[in-house]
């Protein structure tokens, strides 16, 4: 790690190892996610900080801004949430308690799920019930088109080298039509955008930590839940996701959330927001391949496809977008 950002955050750490009693020689890759960002961790010898994350967001890439301000938000509405302990917001930098190093992703099994997910689900309400209008972005018409536009350009296009003819590409943009429509008529509360199993640590206290929430947005109610239950890196078996959902369902219920009277509606809502998300996916991991070089994603795209056919299915409207989608597994990824 010998890169010009590297050398200008040690020169930060340096200036803030005698209040934090940094050992700079432990600075090591923590990790790095499909943007910008990357993560360090450290060692600090200050009582109650074994060891500390530095985010490196390069400024032209990665503004701070929604990060600190998300961050205080989760905070405030009681999720366990980075602390900002120091920041750096002109270079890119910020000093934030650790979490751990156990995702939901590597600690979920079928022993663990329901007690993990049940504490999930907790924080998701928690979140969902703090929502006000005008305080996050919304996630409207123009930015659910955007993500779905995805699908066709990186994974169909660029990705298999498909063309649709014109009848396909009159029937999946009657399919945007009828998801958008569907995602815009739910209720809206705050949504964190990436709530699954890779972002959500296990930690011995209040968990789960949630992490990378600097996306978040005022949109569909049932975003979040279809990140959970439709996990893009782990799969369960239909019975159990209904459970959980359900679950959610209940829960929000309970809190006086605006969930539907009716779980059928709910479910079908949250089918049809996960089919966007699952859309949006499969173009992001094939332009993270074609455009960012990162490969790591590739693997992951056969469930996520999965998931899409699926679900477009189960719902005659769709039937031809699910036609569009089976055609693509005669591709190779």
């Amino acid at each position: 790690m010998t890169d010009s950002r590297l050398n200008t955050l040690r020169n930060w750490l340096k200036g803030l190892q005698p209040s934090w009693q940094l050992d700079l020689a432990t600075l090591t890759s923590a990790s790095a996610d499909a943007s910008f960002r990357r993560y360090f961790r450290i060692e600090s010898q200050k009582p109650n900080f074994e060891t500390l994350i530095v985010m490196d967001a390069p400024p032209e890439h990665e503004p701070l801004d929604a990060f600190i301000r998300v961050d205080l938000l989760l905070s405030n509405a009681g999720l366990n949430v980075p602390k900002i302990l120091e920041q750096n917001t002109a270079e890119g930098f910020l000093l934030l308690n650790d979490l751990g190093t156990k995702t939901y992703l590597a600690e979920l099994n079928n022993e663990t799920a329901d007690h993990l997910y049940a504490d999930a689900t907790h924080s998701l309400v928690q979140m969902q019930l703090a929502s006000e209008p005008g305080v996050l972005p919304n996630y409207d018409q123009a930015l659910l088109q955007r993500e779905l536009d995805l699908f066709p350009e990186w994974y169909l296009k660029k990705h298999l080298n498909i063309q649709l003819s014109d009848l396909q590409q009159a029937q999946l943009k009657q399919a945007f039509d009828f998801i958008i429509k569907n995602n815009l008529a739910q209720a809206k509360v705050y949504v964190h955008r990436d709530y699954h199993s890779r972002n959500l640590m296990v930690t011995e206290k209040d968990n789960p930590g949630v992490i990378d929430f600097q996306d978040a947005v005022y949109g569909p109610i049932t975003y979040d839940a279809a990140s959970l239950w439709r996990d893009a890196y782990i799969a369960w078996p239909e019975e159990r996701v209904i459970d959980w959902v359900i679950k959610f369902w209940e829960a929000g219920r309970k809190a006086k959330l605006p969930m539907p009277d009716d779980f059928g509606q709910f479910y079908r809502d949250f089918e049809w927001m996960g089919l966007q998300r699952h859309l949006k996916v499969l173009g992001i991991f094939a332009r993270l391949f074609h455009r960012d070089g990162k490969d790591g994603y590739l693997k992951d795209i056969p469930l996520v496809l999965e998931y899409a056919i699926a679900t477009a299915n189960r719902y005659i409207e769709l039937k031809p977008l699910a036609r569009i989608l089976e055609s693509t597994r005669q591709k190779k990824d």
